[in-house]
């Protein structure tokens, strides 16, 4: 007994091992729920209220054995006490993490390991499911969500038919408020898809399309694991058509149709869109892509190659001066091996001083003199 005193003086982690096993061989509820948010309290920790890179690591071993506690809860016939100090340890813990610097992710392995102890417990005691969905749901729309990776997916065992329903109501009675609440149409997003409502997690989508077309994409990608690819197609190919006429339609989307466009072999709707593209997005990728669809469609000639760089091109020139990118066009030209025709355009005024380097280095064996000079 000496011994073991001598030791938890000197070793804080250890004293609060033996704190929480003996509050739970205690029996004493309010007494194991101080303990392990005890465990989860940051202030030992915190330098000027903050818990340094430095000191997180030792934080989270602490942490760590509120999970340990969790579960021992759960092992020994106290599922019960063990859902309810769960979800008051993880809304703790939540709190408390944004005032930690946890980039090597320990904190937030602690707290994963909070809401699968919490999952077990439910599992295990059967909580009133409609009460169980009201929590979920609160954490969900608060701003502690961020903490946790709680999915309801991971709970429909425990929320079950009547719990899901009441999850749904309080989603939806929210964004008939607030159509643009993240946080409830993520929610509702979730709840569709494990009810397997497809068309119903489509109108979700299209009720706030994103001019990028981020949405577009989204639904197109829904559309085609519910096993009804031409219905995405068509929306995808529905954006392409409605692209902004500034910024052009989203790179995801495109790569999307071209690649639903291959698998049928129309490669000369694919050449179309990726010209389409070069217009408005004048970049390397841009042309590569265009000269790859082009060579599978055997239509990449001097006209198709010539109508390309002459977009290129047409974009603004680079100023000779440090911080500016140069253009695409020596670029494109560079990489076909162009080297006399990417000489000229430099000369004309199309390369900044890293192309200048570049072309010089490629043309040092014809044009020894002038790559010299550059």
């Amino acid at each position: 007994m000496a011994l073991v005193k001598e030791h938890i003086s000197a070793d804080r982690d250890l004293r609060h091992r033996l704190e929480l096993r003996a509050s739970a061989a205690s029996g004493d509820p309010m007494a194991l729920r101080e303990r392990i948010l005890a465990l989860l309290d940051t202030r030992p920790f915190a330098r000027y209220g903050y818990v340094e890179y430095a000191d997180a690591r030792a934080y989270g071993l602490q942490a760590a054995e509120a999970v340990s506690a969790l579960r021992t809860l759960t092992e020994t016939g106290r599922a019960t006490e063990a859902v309810e100090v769960a979800r008051d340890a993880i809304e703790a813990l939540a709190r408390a993490y944004g005032e930690i610097d946890d980039s090597d992710g320990t904190i937030g392995d602690v707290a994963n390991g909070l809401a699968a102890a919490h999952l077990e417990a439910c599992l295990v005691s059967h909580p009133d499911p409609e009460q169980t969905a009201d929590w979920l749901v609160d954490h969900h729309l608060s701003d502690l969500r961020h903490a946790t990776d709680i999915r309801l997916s991971d709970n429909a065992d425990v929320l079950n038919a009547a719990g899901l329903a009441r999850a749904h109501d309080r989603a939806a009675g929210v964004l008939r408020e607030n159509p643009k609440d993240w946080a409830a149409k993520d929610l509702m997003e979730q709840l569709l898809r494990m009810e397997r409502s497809v068309d119903a997690l489509i109108a979700l989508h299209a009720a706030d399309l994103a001019p990028s077309g981020a949405t577009q994409l989204l639904i197109a990608q829904e559309l085609e694991r519910a096993g009804r690819p031409a219905e995405a197609l068509e929306w995808a190919e529905r954006r392409l058509r409605e692209a902004d006429p500034d910024h052009g339609p989203e790179t995801r989307l495109v790569d999307f149709a071209c690649e639903r466009y291959i698998r049928a072999g129309r490669l000369t709707d694919v050449v179309r869109i990726r010209r389409e593209v070069l217009l408005y997005h004048r970049s390397l990728a841009a042309y590569q892509h265009l000269r790859t669809a082009a060579r599978a469609a055997s239509c990449w000639d001097e006209t198709e190659r010539t109508r390309a760089l002459d977009a290129l091109r047409a974009d603004t020139r680079p100023r000779k001066s440090l911080g500016r990118p140069g253009s695409a066009l020596i670029d494109a030209l560079l990489d076909d091996g162009d080297h006399d025709a990417a000489w000229d355009a430099a000369t004309e005024g199309y390369a900044d001083g890293g192309q200048w380097l570049a072309l010089a280095d490629r043309s040092r064996e014809h044009r020894p003199a002038e790559a010299l000079r550059r």
